[in-house]
């Protein structure tokens, strides 16, 4: 088994152009065989626990798991067993709805410390508008003031953030829109870190649940939230969200979305990162808002997540010496491992970014752009 599965992994690799030592500027080092078979045994969950065990090792880690993602290797894998079992949870069970703060409490509450030597001075933890941008602080700002535009703010407005983070969007918002809003979060850290960073302004972060928000609003907004909802739940939360807005508002909606529809996660990223987390794809997005709003816009621009995750990356390494006396090594390489794998396969062009705007009964006159 071992020699098979030797030969298998290693021409996969030689497929995707990626060289292995001991050979000449090699890409790759393999510090332990048995990373063969376990790659067999447990596809992408293995190749993320191996790294993290430190059974190999690349320089250029990002670039290594793009050639990976670029030339499909996973889809010449056998179905491993962590595949399959990810597959029949999601499909038994509800886990979105039965663990609600879970992602909450397992990723976004490890530690502020963590993502604000990670993140820009506003604590964004989405993708990054880089166009006219040459440094992660402008391509959040750029961010921000577009999803602003999009939804036509105006002074006096009440908003809605659902999924709402350290608060970055609403604070941004009302400093330069004059708003005032209500965002939700599960997590701990993000609501304290976002009241405590108000100051005041006339926005206010609650933790709860987006389905016991009640009240209405003239925009609402959801970035980088809608990965956590679960496939079960893409119809109801489109009408939590309709029934939120007022008759002449608008919805935008910010996420991370796949080329084919899915119904379970990555089992190395549920298991490390986002636990119950899945991305949507456009038929289900579509499927699940037909009836209840008008699509007036749909922007991709996911490119701009590969250089926004790689800007985490390097803010991240820099900031080790300091982050080392809380975190470990295996964290470090875990950490450093989920922002390059998401690098890649956004540099792939496998998964995207978007952004939608959607109004209830279309815009009277027609929605008009802007960038």
């Amino acid at each position: 088994m071992t020699s098979a599965a030797k030969r298998f992994v290693l021409d996969q690799l030689a497929r995707a152009d990626i060289t292995v030592a001991p050979a000449p500027q090699a890409e790759l080092t393999i510090h332990d065989e048995r990373l063969f078979a376990r790659l067999l045994r447990d596809g992408t969950l293995g190749l993320g626990e191996s790294y993290m065990d430190g059974w190999w090792d690349a320089d250029a880690l990002d670039q290594v798991l793009f050639k990976l993602a670029a030339a499909r290797v996973q889809d010449a894998f056998p179905r491993d067993l962590p595949l399959m079992l990810s597959l029949i949870r999601a499909r038994l069970f509800n886990l979105q709805r039965l663990r609600v703060r879970e992602v909450g409490e397992r990723h976004y509450d490890i530690g502020n410390d963590l993502f604000e030597a990670m993140l820009d001075r506003r604590m964004v933890y989405s993708c990054g508008y880089w166009p006219a941008a040459d440094k992660l602080e402008k391509a959040q700002e750029a961010k921000l003031d577009l999803t602003c535009r999009k939804i036509g703010l105006e002074p006096g407005m009440r908003i809605l953030d659902i999924g709402s983070g350290w608060g970055s969007f609403l604070h941004f918002a009302a400093e330069r829109y004059g708003i005032s809003g209500l965002g939700v979060t599960v997590s701990k850290a993000q609501a304290a870190f976002a009241n405590a960073r108000a100051g005041h302004l006339p926005v206010e972060t609650r933790l709860m649940d987006y389905m016991d928000v009640s009240d209405q609003f003239d925009r609402v907004v959801s970035i980088g939230m809608f990965e956590h909802v679960g496939y079960k739940n893409y119809r109801r939360f489109f009408a939590k969200v309709r029934s939120l807005l007022k008759a002449d508002g608008l919805f935008l909606l910010h996420s991370i979305g796949g080329n084919v529809s899915t119904t379970h996660g990555d089992p190395w990223t549920e298991k490390y990162i986002f636990p119950n987390g899945m991305l949507p794809s456009i038929a289900q997005i579509g499927m699940a808002s037909e009836g209840l709003f008008v699509m007036e816009d749909w922007h991709n621009f996911g490119a701009d997540y590969d250089r926004t995750l790689m800007a985490w990356r390097n803010n991240f390494d820099s900031a080790w010496p300091i982050l080392s006396a809380r975190y470990d090594d295996r964290f470090r390489r875990m950490w450093r491992y989920y922002l390059s794998v998401f690098a890649a396969l956004f540099r792939a062009r496998q998964i995207n970014l978007w952004q939608i705007v959607l109004s209830p009964d279309g815009m009277p006159g027609g929605y008009r752009r802007v960038s």
